[in-house]
């Protein structure tokens, strides 16, 4: 497990796609979206298909969750629309992708890889081609887009203060390509992605600051959640109008972290339009499997 030694009184750790950088809707819409259906034969629904995996991935309480359980959310989702049964298109459900889930603490490519070559599983073996894909994708598509307007300037005010973590579910390698493509990697302590852990192991490193010292900064309910987890701090980015809340973080809620004056009706605030973003429930009918 990854360990830090505080250089600084204060930790930040800072989610990276749809937070830090506007890549959420490219990779998903241009990456993930295409080899699900591709990999899954879902070709016959693929309307549905993506709206599906659009609503789990981007607008939906499950933003932001790591691609295995978004996968399997997708799936299960699209065998509950009654237009996908109408049209007779099988919808499989990988269970011993489900069972590895269950068992598997770090889930990223090195883990699966393993237990597909210990198993000989062929629904291991086809999310891991799948996972490849997409990383193929991201590698070849993702490139040019900036950090959002006031993310450098958080951290180049930050950098001499606080400890900052690049806290993210995406593979590594991509996530160091992203933050030195764009000179942010100087900024931060570590780079942490869905190979070393989650979000909320992640942060456990808040228990070596100060209470009220450790803030996480995500836009999504996950990212919540591992704060909460860890009595750290949470200012939301709010989807759609990212923009907005780094401005608002970089002009006031940075300095109130700092000065401890953040918890209370001020973070009470921010989560109560943050929660209001997202809905649990999609736009369509769904129907027992």
């Amino acid at each position: 497990m990854f360990d830090l030694t505080p250089k600084h009184d204060f930790l930040v750790g800072i989610d990276s796609d749809g937070c830090a950088f506007d890549t959420m809707e490219l990779k998903h819409k241009e990456c993930f979206i295409p080899n699900i259906i591709y990999y899954y034969d879902l070709q016959g629904v693929s309307k549905y298909a993506r709206e599906v995996a659009e609503f789990v991935n981007l607008y939906s309480k499950s933003r932001g969750i790591n691609r295995f359980p978004a996968l399997i959310e997708t799936l299960q989702r699209l065998r509950r629309r009654p237009e996908v049964k109408a049209r007779g298109v099988p919808i499989p459900l990988p269970q011993s992708l489900m069972d590895w889930m269950k068992r598997e603490k770090k889930l990223g490519n090195p883990a699966l890889e393993q237990a597909a070559a210990e198993s000989g599983d062929a629904e291991l073996g086809r999310a891991l081609e799948w996972s490849k894909a997409v990383n193929r994708s991201v590698e070849w598509m993702v490139h040019g887009v900036p950090p959002f307007p006031c993310v450098r300037e958080s951290l180049q005010a930050l950098a001499d203060k606080a400890d900052i973590l690049v806290v993210s579910a995406t593979p590594e390698e991509a996530l160091r390509r992203e933050w030195q493509e764009h000179g942010l990697d100087g900024y931060v302590r570590a780079i942490l992605g869905q190979e070393s852990g989650t979000k909320k192991d992640f942060l456990a490193l808040a228990a070596k600051y100060p209470a009220g010292h450790a803030l996480m900064v995500g836009d999504a309910p996950g990212d919540y959640q591992a704060a909460v987890a860890n009595k750290a701090l949470f200012f939301p980015i709010n989807p759609g109008d990212e923009e907005t809340s780094w401005r608002r973080f970089r002009e006031e809620g940075l300095q109130r972290f700092l000065q401890g004056t953040f918890i209370g009706e001020y973070q009470k605030v921010l989560l109560e339009e943050f929660d209001r973003r997202l809905p649990v429930n999609p736009p369509w009918v769904e129907e027992a499997e």
